[in-house]
C-alpha cells in the first residue's frame, strides 16, 4: 500500500510561510491533483513530499512510514519535471534506462522493463534516438517513461505539460490518464491549469495562500464549492459573482440584483437561506452556462429576465454574451443561432438550481 499521508506540513522561507499546516490523505493508486494559483505552495508542498524541500514542521507518511529525515533516493518516488531533464548525450533507451542501471539492476530485467514502457508510452521506434531528435511530446513520454521503468511506490508530476503548446497538452493529458489507468501507482499531480486538475484528477485539491480550500472530485467542486475562491477558480469562464440582498414576502425569498431584476429563490433553499435575509454582504454567484437564451418550455425555478448585450463573442458551438446589472459584467452562453448581437435588447434565462449565495466577508458559501 503506497498511500500518502501530509500531517500539519509547514514550510518557511525564512519569515514567510508557504505552506501553513495542512493536512492531507491520498490514498493507494489514487490520483490527486494540487492546482492554485502562482504562489499558493502547491509546488513547495509536491517538493517536500519528494525530499527536495526541507519540512518545517509536520510530517509526511509514505505507505504508513514517516520520510521526514529519509533522502529522496530512498523514498521509492519517481518524479516528472516541468523541463523533462534528459541527458542529450544519451539515447531514449539510456535516459529510460538509468536510474536502473544506477541501481545495478539485472540487463534483462532492464530490457523488460523499459520495453514495457516504450509500449505503454507508445515511444518504441523511438528508443535508439537522442533527445534532440524528439518533439516536445515525445520528450515527455520519454520523462514519463524513465519514472515508470523504476516502479515507485509514488509518482509526482510537477507542472510537466507547461513546456508543451494548447493542442499537445490536450493529447498529453489523454496520454496522462491513459498510463495511470495501466499503471495504477499512487500519483500527486501539480497544476495551475484547472482544466487539467479536472479531467485528470481522482481527487482535486484546491489550495490558496499556503492553505488548502478545499478536496474533493472534480464534480464535487464544480457543483458544491464551499468558499468564494473555488467557486471563481473552478470553471471557465469563471463564474458571475453579483452583490445581492436577500428579501422575504409573503412567506417566499427573492435575491434582489438591483431595482429592475430580482429572482425568486428556490423552494427548497428558503430555509437554509432564510437567517440571512436583510444581511449585507452576500454576493449571487451563477455559472455562464446557467443563464441561457429562452426556451419555448422552462424548467422549475428557471426565471426569464431581459436585458442588453454589451459585448458577443462568437465561440463556434456557442456564444458568450456580456451584459451590466448595476455595473458589474456578466457572462452567459447561448446558442449560436440565438441572435445575440451588440448592444441588442435579448430575453435571457436564469437558471436557480445552480445558484450559490455567498458571505463576501468570509468567502464561505452558505
Amino acid at each position: 500500500m503506497a498511500q500518502v499521508t501530509l500531517n500539519k506540513l509547514v514550510k518557511h522561507y525564512d519569515e514567510t510561510p508557504a505552506v501553513r499546516g495542512i493536512d492531507l490523505d491520498i490514498a493507494d493508486k489514487e490520483f490527486v491533483v494540487l492546482v492554485g494559483p502562482s504562489g499558493c505552495g502547491k509546488s513547495t508542498t509536491l517538493r517536500m513530499i519528494a525530499g527536495l524541500e526541507d519540512i518545517t514542521g509536520g510530517e509526511v507518511l509514505i505507505a504508513g512510514e514517516v520520510v521526514n529525515d529519509v533522502p529522496p533516493k530512498d523514498r521509492d518516488i519517481a518524479m516528472v519535471f516541468q523541463n523533462y531533464a534528459l541527458y542529450p548525450h544519451m539515447s531514449v533507451y539510456e535516459n529510460m534506462s538509468f536510474g536502473l542501471r544506477l541501481k545495478k539492476t539485472p540487463k534483462d530485467d532492464i530490457e523488460r522493463r523499459v520495453q514495457n514502457a516504450a509500449q505503454i508510452l507508445d515511444i518504441s521506434e523511438l528508443l535508439d534516438r537522442k533527445p534532440k531528435q524528439l518533439s516536445g511530446g515525445q520528450r515527455q513520454r520519454v520523462a514519463m517513461g524513465r519514472a515508470i521503468v523504476r516502479d515507485p511506490k509514488v509518482f509526482l508530476f510537477d507542472e510537466p505539460l507547461s513546456n508543451l503548446d494548447a493542442k499537445l497538452r490536450v493529447q498529453m493529458r489523454t496520454e496522462i490518464k491513459k498510463v495511470h489507468q495501466k499503471v495504477r501507482t499512487t500519483t500527486v499531480y501539480v497544476t495551475h491549469d484547472q482544466v487539467e486538475a479536472m479531467t485528470l484528477a481522482d481527487r482535486v485539491v484546491v489550495m490558496n495562500g499556503g492553505n488548502i480550500e478545499q478536496v474533493g472530485t472534480p464534480h464535487d467542486l464544480y457543483h458544491t464549492p464551499q468558499t468564494k475562491f473555488v467557486a471563481g477558480f473552478i470553471g471557465s469562464p469563471a463564474m458571475n459573482f453579483l452583490p445581492c440582498a436577500l428579501e422575504e414576502a409573503a412567506g417566499a425569498l427573492r435575491v434582489r440584483l438591483s431595482d429592475e431584476l430580482s429572482f425568486p429563490v428556490p423552494q427548497e433553499r428558503t430555509a437554509r437561506y432564510r437567517p440571512h435575509v436583510g444581511r449585507g454582504k452576500l454576493l449571487f454567484g451563477l455559472r455562464p452556462e446557467h443563464i441561457m437564451e429562452q426556451r419555448p418550455h422552462l424548467e422549475p425555478n428557471q426565471t426569464p429576465f431581459e436585458v442588453e448585450l454589451e459585448v458577443t463573442e462568437p465561440m463556434g458551438m456557442e456564444t458568450l454574451v456580456y451584459f451590466l446589472v448595476r455595473g458589474t459584467e456578466v457572462c452567459g452562453r447561448v446558442s449560436p443561432n440565438a441572435g445575440a448581437q451588440d448592444g441588442a435588447r435579448m430575453k435571457l434565462v436564469a437558471d436557480l438550481n445552480n445558484v450559490h449565495l455567498i458571505d463576501d466577508e468570509s468567502g464561505k458559501v452558505l
